[in-house]
């Protein structure tokens, strides 16, 4: 896994770039054309070239969350059997990540009720990603749906992708994979966590053509809503960001919790926020992280347990942003996502980012907004425009990522001692 995640890595850092210019070029591209004569023939030959790669996204979905959360909840509980601390900060981190997620279901859905996306980009682009809210069910009744979370038929509901029963059994069988005899357990989970190497690699070949596929995507965005799309994709960016930065805001309060001077705390952490700023890695800001913690006297004995832990399985941003990216994608299609669609919404993003730790955020991206966009019954055809705009966002998602990771490290301290 550590060297297929290397490679994932190198490969998403180095198409970062191309991703980022194939848009703008797309859109400019597009909306320089829109009024050619011959525009009908491009669009002829963008418009499968963006679904073959959009659709080369979406199969690699199903086998990849399940084998992650199969591998996440096993590799969990038996961190959680390991030490007492450990299973403190498993416990915390299942809190503050369901926290997260809650926060920006209530402050985005505000935020865009205030301060809608501009009216015609939003049209152009719902236009141009060639899918529509009126192609979506009617939301079943509380009963019905409260069913549908438990699989009849778990190859069903892969096959049909119905993210909310496939993510149970997913949970459910990995618990019950930690409760066989060990050999066997070995040899399940070394099954699984062949079947996620071997789809990150295909994702990576599908990320290396992905210049390709986004700049068609993009070119039908610029020709269809024109110029002002960048007017929505900026408004995109700014709330997505002011999510990420309002979590960060949050993990000071999580300091205050553990009785750690503000002060002394914005001073111990900002050196991991440096690194984390400029490398948009957690691992990267690891060390940093460490010193931080030792500077607000926490003993290694318990940031030596919980640091790691952390930058391996917690990520506060990671469920706000990512089901921030969905409530956008239903903004744009006028989804009209009732609090129950919201509540699933943050059981699957909480649940999700558990098992999308240690992957690069191009990666990511589409294995932990694809299910909950699902699950809430929102299109998907917008993500990969949106993936590559995520570079600005996911710069904030790890400022407060490691700044959240110091905190609680703080917090479960100061819960060990009397």
């Amino acid at each position: 896994m550590a060297s297929v995640t290397s490679a994932l890595r190198a490969a998403a850092g180095q198409s970062t770039v191309r991703i980022l210019l194939s848009l703008v070029v797309g859109l400019v591209l597009g909306a320089s054309l829109a009024e050619a004569i011959f525009l009908e023939n491009i669009l002829a030959v963008a418009e499968p070239v963006g679904g073959i790669w959009l659709d080369a996204l979406r199969m690699t979905i199903v086998p990849l969350v399940f084998s992650l959360l199969v591998v996440g909840i096993a590799s969990a509980a038996g961190t959680a059997a390991a030490g007492g601390t450990a299973a403190k900060a498993l416990g915390f981190f299942a809190l503050f990540l369901v926290l997260s997620a809650t926060f920006c279901a209530v402050a985005l859905s505000a935020v865009l009720a205030a301060w809608p996306a501009p009216v015609e980009a939003v049209a152009g682009l719902r236009e141009a990603a060639g899918a529509s809210a009126e192609k979506l069910p009617d939301f079943p009744t509380m009963g019905a749906w409260l069913r549908a979370f438990v699989p009849t038929n778990p190859v069903e509901a892969a096959a049909t992708g119905q993210m909310a029963p496939l993510v149970v059994f997913a949970l459910l069988f990995g618990m019950a994979a930690t409760r066989i005899r060990a050999d066997l357990q070995t040899g399940l989970l070394t099954f699984f966590q062949a079947v996620m190497d071997a789809m990150l690699v295909l994702v990576q070949w599908v990320l290396w053509v992905a210049p390709v596929g986004v700049l068609a995507l993009a070119f039908i965005v610029g020709a269809k809503a024109g110029f002002g799309a960048a007017g929505a994709l900026g408004h995109y960016i700014l709330l997505l960001s002011g999510v990420c930065i309002s979590v960060t805001l949050l993990a000071y309060l999580i300091a205050l919790a553990a009785r750690a001077p503000l002060f002394a705390f914005a001073r111990a952490v900002a050196p991991a926020q440096v690194v984390a700023f400029s490398t948009q890695s957690s691992i990267a800001s690891l060390p940093a992280m460490i010193a931080g913690a030792a500077q607000l006297g926490t003993p290694e004995r318990v940031s030596g347990v919980v640091l790691p832990l952390a930058v391996s399985l917690f990520r506060i941003t990671s469920p706000a942003a990512n089901l921030g990216v969905a409530i956008y994608c239903a903004h744009v299609y006028g989804v009209d996502l009732t609090a129950a669609l919201l509540i699933a919404g943050v059981g699957v993003a909480a649940v999700i980012s558990l098992a999308s730790v240690g992957l690069p955020g191009q990666i990511t991206f589409f294995t932990t907004t694809g299910p909950i966009c699902l699950i809430m019954g929102v299109p998907l055809e917008l993500l990969p425009i949106l993936l590559a705009v995520e570079t600005i966002p996911d710069i904030f998602r790890t400022v407060g990522n490691v700044t959240a990771d110091v905190a609680v490290t703080c917090l479960i301290d100061k819960r060990a001692k009397p």
